[in-house]
């Protein structure tokens, strides 16, 4: 029996093999829950299908965020398909490349808009898409990063939008909380991701990360796929509204130690 045995449990937003939502999709699985999949566009298919195949998901569905009517689709197939689900997991992010650089202040209107709008919204969207058929004692998880709450350089716009992701999060916690169901938010250490690698500088902050960080060690999809299945079973019965770092302790640090990744090193 593993922790997910008998869950119904959908990821949104697998792109390939590298993507955290497929750290998480094989966690859920190894635990026992039914997997199923949503990728972002016809693109992606050849990508996600033969993944899909290597953990028995037999619910596969593109779905276009941007659009309530095809949100909606999904969430009525899925209800047809499974019933009732326990688990949704929202790995979806996304900015114009153009506002992942250089200063802040150069953000246009419509890269605000569409930032906010796939990053954000696409959450409220989702949760309460599904919120009819949620079972009790489920939950919802989105994934973030520390640039919402620190300035990472060149982050810009997404952390902007990570924070409101992550208010989003409370707030969807305090609605949900009547109905049983629970909501989270992992914000991961920088992971070597497709979206990751759109952010100007991101090799430096890759590499810089690893010495300012108590553990000195990078972090892993499996490693946020395991912090996912604790925060999705129900050893987390009671954690809702959380945002959860799994960042080998970044985020406690206010200034680098130095000297202290070549001692471990030495």
């Amino acid at each position: 029996m593993g922790l997910l045995t008998g869950k119904n449990a959908i990821i949104f937003g697998l792109a390939n093999d590298k993507s955290i939502a497929w750290g998480i999709t094989q966690a859920f699985a190894r635990e026992g829950a039914r997997i199923g999949i949503s990728y972002a566009g016809e693109a992606l298919e050849k990508r996600v299908r033969p993944l899909a195949a290597q953990v028995g998901a037999d619910f596969v569905e593109q779905c276009d965020v941007a659009s309530d009517e095809q949100i909606a689709a999904v969430a009525e197939k899925a209800r047809a398909h499974f019933g009732e689900v326990d688990i949704l997991v929202h790995s979806i992010g996304f900015a114009n490349k153009d506002e992942l650089q250089g200063y802040f202040y150069n953000t246009s209107r419509a890269g605000f808009h569409l930032a906010m709008d796939i990053s954000v919204y696409s959450f409220v969207a989702l949760a309460k898409a599904f919120q009819p058929f949620l079972r009790k004692g489920g939950a919802l998880l989105t994934l973030t990063y520390y640039g919402s709450v620190k300035v990472a350089p060149n982050y810009n716009m997404m952390g902007v939008a990570k924070a409101a992701l992550e208010a989003s999060t409370r707030y969807l916690a305090r609605d949900f909380g009547p109905q049983g169901v629970r909501v989270n938010a992992i914000s991961a250490g920088p992971i070597r991701t497709l979206a990751a690698m759109g952010v100007s500088g991101f090799r430096d902050m890759h590499k810089s990360f690893l010495e300012i960080a108590p553990l000195h060690e990078h972090v892993t999809i499996e490693d946020v796929g395991n912090a996912a299945v604790y925060l999705c079973s129900d050893w987390a019965a009671k954690v809702t509204g959380e945002i959860h770092y799994v960042d080998s302790g970044y985020n406690i640090m206010g200034t680098p130690e130095p000297g202290a990744f070549k001692e471990k090193q030495e």
